[in-house]
């Protein structure tokens, strides 16, 4: 069993906002010029971000770790992808330490993301790095301490910036500490580079390219609509918006990127809440993503994908899209389970069709009372899978239905359930016109001792019933007259087991070896003695019953 993490106080919650409101600046100054309203909204937001955190610290002191932000020995940030990481664009160039002082916001923290969205984008053999355009902006609010990249030893930002030799002092200096040799040849006569990469360095360049080829252009296409929306409050532009995502939207769901539309909907659900100026109209069209996803056709076209899918998704793609359906979803979830051929799937499916049946009980009794439903069946057996007793209601309507399968069903889900709601539901199972409804219900009634359904199965052992039954079927009723009627009925059963007629004749052998085995489930003394009187019955049937009963009393 795994426990939750503890929440973070709220000063670091304040820290995490802030860092978090400082990533999206950076990238609307990276897509955005400074004359653009985004990006003018982007700054603002910053300044509004540090608002919080000044009420609380003095100072803001950050280390840099490779993908966090750590504040007071807690992650404030935490980025997995180093390429859209803030935290590894300053621990790269040897940041290691952040300090943000009051007065920050008001000019100096644009020039800083300004500085790193310039360092970002940096050639390799650019004369600059992140330190010197630090250095050059001459921050008074900022400090920060850096190391060196081959070394431990810590840059503070108040040591001068270094003097870098030109290209022709290297390349003198490189020819007096390796003169040319005769018979080898030199190098300056091809179009070389002065220094050649370590390991580490093409490691990082190889590892930046994977990044590039591997990025997700269609997520950032929708990161870039998503800032638009939010930061123009142009009712045309947002129009324009949303419609292109309604359009896009079950694309997606064709294709297959169950990702990129689970982070749509997060996006658009974010979006709802934090909009500036959003009409009505609107918030309700991003919400109405949510309940598009589980509209039956969409949910049908997505199960039909996934089954048809010759590499089906990963679990973690799947499971985002999944916990995003809502209860209209359940039923044609389990009407299609059975169609599903992958295991694997099918049982992800069934897991998300189970969490929204225990979540929604009432839309499991709509399913129910459906007279069109196709998966009748299959929900009224997960109704009793997952001991539904909200469903019972549903279920009780159920069992005069006109499908003998379904009924048999029902009397199964209603077993399983087993409330006394439940089991008064399943009485008028025990007068079915199939055989198997009834011998299931007279079973699990009887097991129960139900003694409400005592007045249905006593015509039965008293031979009154007008309809025939076989042995099997006889046994029940017997079974169930026993568990139910308990010591009470030892005279009835002792009699038809021992008794003869005025014209001596007894029972037949299948209704004195059914009241053997109803004596053996009473469990009394009086019962074991009525036994052990028909021990040397000549009968076999019989002998065998009482023989089978009293085994069953001896292991009490």
């Amino acid at each position: 069993m795994t426990t939750k993490p503890e929440p973070l106080p709220a000063t670091a919650v304040h820290v995490g906002e802030l860092i978090q409101s400082l990533v999206k600046a950076l990238r609307a100054f990276q897509m955005y010029l400074p004359n653009n309203p985004i990006h003018h909204k982007a700054a603002a937001n910053v300044r509004a971000a540090f608002a919080p955190v000044w009420a609380e610290l003095h100072e803001l002191v950050l280390a840099v770790a490779e993908t966090d932000f750590v504040w007071e020995e807690q992650p404030v940030y935490q980025q997995a992808s180093k390429q859209e990481s803030l935290a590894w664009s300053l621990y790269k160039d040897g940041m290691r330490r952040l300090t943000f002082r009051p007065g920050v916001e008001d000019e100096e923290i644009v020039r800083f993301l300004e500085a790193v969205n310039t360092a970002r984008h940096l050639k390799a053999d650019a004369s600059d790095d992140l330190l010197t355009l630090l250095w050059e902006r001459e921050f008074t609010h900022i400090e920060y301490l850096f190391v060196e990249s081959f070394g431990d030893e810590p840059v503070p930002d108040t040591a001068p910036a270094p003097e870098r030799p030109s290209a022709d002092a290297l390349q003198s200096r490189v020819k007096e500490e390796a003169p040319p040799r005769p018979g080898i040849v030199d190098l300056e006569e091809f179009d070389s580079t002065l220094y050649f990469l370590d390991e580490k360095e093409i490691a990082y360049v190889a590892q930046e390219l994977r990044n590039e080829y591997t990025r997700d252009v269609r997520r950032a296409a929708l990161d870039v609509l998503f800032d638009i929306f939010e930061f123009d409050t142009s009712h045309a532009v947002r129009d324009e918006i949303l419609s292109d995502l309604e359009t896009l939207f079950p694309n997606l769901l064709n294709a297959g990127e169950f990702r990129t539309v689970a982070h749509l909907l997060r996006e658009l659900r974010a979006l709802g809440e934090r909009s500036a100026h959003l009409s009505t109209t609107h918030r309700q069209r991003l919400l109405g993503f949510e309940a598009r996803l589980s509209e039956p056709d969409i949910v049908r076209q997505l199960m039909q994908s996934l089954d048809e899918a010759a590499a089906p998704p990963g679990d973690e793609d799947l499971g985002e899209v999944l916990r995003e359906l809502r209860p209209s979803a359940l039923g044609p979830i389990v009407g299609y389970l059975p169609a599903l051929q992958n295991a694997h799937m099918q049982e992800l499916l069934e897991a998300a069709a189970d969490r929204l049946a225990s979540g929604y009980p009432a839309e499991v009794v709509r399913l129910l009372r459906e007279p069109q439903q196709e998966a009748l069946k299959e929900i009224v057996g997960m109704c009793g899978r997952l001991k539904l007793q909200g469903a019972v209601s549903g279920l009780g309507e159920l069992v005069p239905h006109a499908d003998p399968a379904v009924r048999l069903a029902t009397v199964l889900a209603l077993t399983e359930i087993a409330t006394v709601g439940a089991l008064a539901a399943m009485e008028r199972s025990v007068d079915d016109e199939d055989r198997s409804v009834r011998i299931a219900a007279v079973r699990a009634l009887g097991a129960r001792g139900f003694r409400n359904v005592l007045r249905r199965i006593e015509p039965v052992v008293l031979g009154k019933s007008e309809r025939e039954i076989d042995l099997t079927e006889k046994m029940a009723y017997f079974e169930a007259f026993g568990s139910i009627a308990g010591p009470g009925a030892v005279p009835t059963l002792q009699s038809m087991l021992l008794s003869r007629s005025l014209l001596g004749y007894r029972a037949s052998p299948e209704t004195r070896a059914c009241a053997a085995t109803a004596l053996g489930k009473i469990r009394t003394p009086d019962s074991r003695a009525a036994l052990q009187k028909a021990v040397e019955d000549k009968d076999l049937v019989v002998r065998n019953a009482v023989s089978r009963a009293l085994r069953g009393l001896g292991a009490e």
